[in-house]
Order: structure tokens, then sequence, then C-alpha cells
């Protein structure tokens, strides 16, 4: 049977209303309760006119009300939108008018610092605000949380099939600002089905959400909850403290971070017997340090590691089963339930064992493409190669631009990347992006931004300038902290005379990675 997004908690519900479904802070809510609440935001929906697949933009930190707007979007026949809490103005506002949002879903703090940008913004017709009166200075026809919902009996399900669109979720691509990628009803319910097989999930389960819900693995954490009627607590932690004293108090036995986090928490102090509640925990989004890994197995004495890799245009490809670990170290693993992982060498053939190749991914999680993008959606998305697909030429696949290696019993091994993307924090960063952002500063004639091996961030942004004058470091770190993110804000900054061209005049950035790869010491990893 196929499901849409939202009848994974729909259908819960019916089956086990009592059951706990989602904790926030000290309070706690049955399947029964979300249901109704997503029906009732899905309503409000359809009160304002929103119309079938129209996007819906939730800028909220990790809330019930976030959860329920999630699912009410797409109860209702629009597209979620989930945007990082983190971004700034300027980021945000790129999303709101890339994918035309109709409707805004955030709070008052988070919507004052958009107030001198949101009319930007032509397509939106409708903010709604989780909490005050609905009321913000300079901003007018806001609706507040309770004028906004509508009773349940007012909700009218659309006739929607699962190859329709479920959500949008922005990521950086190796130039210009982030895009979107356009997830089917198909995409999501798959990748929940196929995770909370390998992960062995029950309704027993309570898994922690630490990760942004903008990150399609910490919005997985939800679906695969909901999935099998496990229950989920959400955290906006303040220092990796918090998230051992929430495992323990909660009792959690799911938990999943990226390497950066996982370093930190690692490092820490745990009381005797904290993490004794869980079964498992993941790693995902970058390379994590075996040291910290070990640190991790010694720590969670009960908890099994599984070490996975994916990309948002397909969310998981591949996950290294626990038992392997020791035996493989560096492997990321074997590819997911239904899904289909190849090693292409540049004759689009079959890579035999030890031949690197460019990892391409096809199956039902491979993802519908870029938003209003068709140029980068035709690179990115092309059809599997004709010796293993099933219909020649007419099935898409992923090409993920990263290349691997595998070993002779068909394991993977993560090699690089093919272009310049950084991945830093579990984060992936364009270098363009930042670059628009230290321009804009003044400060610099040129800028190249590049990604430095970094035993904690994984790769860490450091900035090359040419300046006709001494460039004043802290004045440019502190541009860019008013215009990006914190994972995006370089953490160091390099002054040369001159920057290095290729034969067609643009910046090389390969001399610039070697001169500076032993920026920062770098510790013995063992990739996601």
């Amino acid at each position: 049977m196929s499901l849409l997004l939202h009848q994974i908690v729909l259908r819960q519900a019916a089956k086990t209303p009592s059951a706990t479904a989602l904790g926030h802070k000290d309070q706690w809510l049955d399947y029964q309760t979300v249901s109704r609440q997503i029906c009732a935001v899905a309503a409000g929906l359809q009160h304002l006119g929103l119309m079938q697949h129209e996007r819906v933009a939730i800028y909220l930190p990790k809330t019930f009300e976030a959860v329920f707007s999630f699912f009410g979007a797409t109860a209702a026949g629009g597209v979620m939108v989930p945007v990082n809490p983190v971004l700034k103005a300027a980021q945000v506002v790129h999303i709101l008018k890339d994918c035309n949002v109709r409707v805004l879903i955030t709070n008052q703090a988070r919507l004052r610092q958009l107030a001198e940008v949101i009319g930007q913004c032509h397509d939106l017709r409708h903010i709604i605000v989780v909490d005050g009166d609905g009321v913000v200075a300079d901003i007018a026809g806001v609706i507040d949380w309770a004028g906004f919902l509508q009773p349940c009996t007012n909700w009218q399900p659309l006739p929607s099939i699962d190859a329709d669109m479920a959500a949008i979720l922005y990521t950086s691509g190796s130039t210009g600002k982030p895009k979107g990628v356009v997830l089917s009803h198909r995409n999501m319910v798959s990748g929940a089905n196929s995770v909370a097989e390998y992960l062995g999930n029950t309704a027993q389960d309570r898994l922690l959400c630490v990760l942004p819900f903008s990150f399609d693995y910490g919005f997985s954490q939800l679906t695969t909850a909901f999935l099998c009627g496990a229950s989920c607590y959400l955290l906006e932690y303040l220092l990796p403290g918090d998230v051992i004293k929430t495992v323990d108090k909660q009792q959690i036995t799911g938990l999943g971070l990226v390497p950066p986090l996982w370093v930190q928490i690692a490092e820490l102090p745990w009381p005797e017997g904290t993490g004794d509640s869980l079964r498992y925990f993941t790693n995902t989004g970058g390379a994590m340090p075996t040291t910290t890994l070990n640190e991790l197995r010694q720590r969670f004495r009960h908890a099994a590691p599984f070490m996975m890799y994916g990309l948002t245009e397909a969310f998981r490809s591949c996950f290294l089963p626990p038992e392997q670990v020791d035996l493989r170290p560096g492997s990321i693993g074997k590819a997911i339930p239904n899904a289909d992982v190849m090693v292409i060498n540049e004759q689009g053939e079959l890579c035999g064992p030890h031949e690197p190749g460019e990892l391409v991914h096809r199956g039902a999680l491979v993802s519908l493409g870029y938003w209003n993008d068709p140029e980068r959606t035709r690179e990115r998305f092309r059809p599997a190669p004709c010796a293993i697909a099933e219909i020649p030429g007419k099935e898409l696949a992923v090409w993920s631009g990263d290349v691997v290696r595998k070993d002779d019993e068909g394991y993977l091994y993560f090699i690089g990347r093919r272009d310049d993307m950084i991945k830093t924090s579990g984060y992936r960063v364009s270098p363009t992006e930042v670059e628009e952002v230290v321009y804009a500063s003044g400060l610099v004639a040129e800028v190249a931004a590049i990604a430095v091996p970094h035993d904690r961030l994984g790769q860490a942004i450091v900035l090359v300038v040419v300046s006709n004058t001494t460039i004043d470091t802290a004045a440019l770190i502190d541009h860019c902290q008013q215009g990006l993110p914190a994972y995006m804000v370089p953490l160091q900054v390099k002054q040369q005379s001159a920057l290095s061209r290729n034969p067609n005049g643009k910046i090389d950035r390969k001399p610039l990675l070697e001169q500076y790869r032993n920026l920062f010491q770098l510790s013995d990893t063992t990739h996601e």
C-alpha cells in the first residue's frame, strides 16, 4: 500500500491513538493529539486558499508547531519547505523567492529578522506566527496561530498520489545559492521504510531529534519513528552536554548526529550508566574520527553503531552494518534496502573492485530533481547505465559527484568529490555563496573559499584573499558573521599577492588546497 507523507501519522493514530508520539520540554503528546493538530493545520491552510502543490515554508526551531506544520502542509495538498532556523535573512528570502512560497509559518523573533526584506517575496500571501497575538511591527497581515487553526472537520483530503511533490529541501551546490531538491511522497515514505528496516525500529523506540528538520536525516527521525509507532523527543540544544542529559532523562533508544557533534560529545564526561538506554547510534554527514567512534562504543555499552552515507538528492544510499565496523574500517557499506548503488567510470561502465568511479544511485529514493532548474537537473539526474537498468535509457539515477571504490566483497569506500563542494559540520556549503558575501564587504579584490581538512569539522572553510592593503581579518570575519549562518563562517583568512588561474582564466583552487592542506591537524578518520 502506497502512503502519502502525512498518512504515516494519521494511520498510526488510527491504530494506537493513546500511544506516545511527540515530546518537547516537559510535555508529551499522543498520536491522536498530533493527528488532530495536523488536520487542524491542513484545514487552516485550505481555509486560506492554499492550492494543490503550492509551497508552505516552516521557519521554526524544533517545536510541536513545526511538526504539525510539516505534515499539515502535505495534508492540505501543499508542499512543505523546512527552513533551517539558523539561516540569516538573506538566505531565508532566497528560499522563499526561489520556490514561490505562498504561506510562511514562523515565530515573532524570526519574523522580525526578516522585516526589512520580506517585502521582496512577491508570491507570499500569508504569514502565520506561532507565538504572540500575530501583531508584528511594520509587517501587515500577520495571523496568529490560534486564529489560523480550523476545526479538523473542515479538512478536505485532496486526490493525491505518491508521485506528487511532498517537500523541497534546500542544499548547497558547487556554485551559486542553495538549490531546492524536490522530494515526492514516495521518496520520503520509501526512505522511512528503508531506514526503519535496517535499524530495526519498533514502537518501543524513542528517538532524539537533534539535527535540523531542513536536513534530510533530521527530518527522517520523525518519519522513521511515526512509521512504526515510536516516539520522538524534540531538542533545541544550547550545549553538547544538553544532548547527554536528554538521552538519560528521556531514556532515548536511538540517536543520530553528525561528526562535529559526536566529537564534542565523546570528549565530555558521561555519568556512569548514562546512555545505557541507547539501542543504536548513527553517523552521517561526514567522516567520524576513529578515536571518537571507539570512545562512543565504549560508553554506549548496549548500542550498535551504524555508519551511513547519503545525499539529499537520494536521501540515504549506503550503510555499514555494526558487525562490519571492525572488519572494514573506513567503509561506507553497501546499499540500503530498496536502493541500488553503482560505481561508474568515465566511460559509463561498471567499475571493477578497487577501481575509482562515481557513485550512482537508482531506485525509489531518487528525488524528482531540482526546483525550477532543468539544467542542473539534467546534469545530476541521468539515465542509469543501460547494462543494468531494467528499462534501458528510461530510468533516471542520481549521479552523486562523489568518487568511491568498492572492495572484493562490494563494500564501498569514499575517496573524494569531483567538484569544489565544502562539507563542514555536516552541511554542504557552496564556496561561491561564501565568496559572494565576502566580495560584498568591499574589503578584498579577489577571494577563494576552500575546504581544509579539520579533525572536528570534517572540513574547515578558509578564505584565501587578495587585496592592495593589509586585510582587516577581524572586520572581514565580522562581516561574514552578519551575513552567513555560523556553519558557513570561515575559520581563517590567508592573504596572498595573487591567486593561481586555470587556462580559462578562472581561479584554480587545486594549488590552494594543496598549499593549505596541513593548516589544521587532522586525526585518523573513518568515513560516514
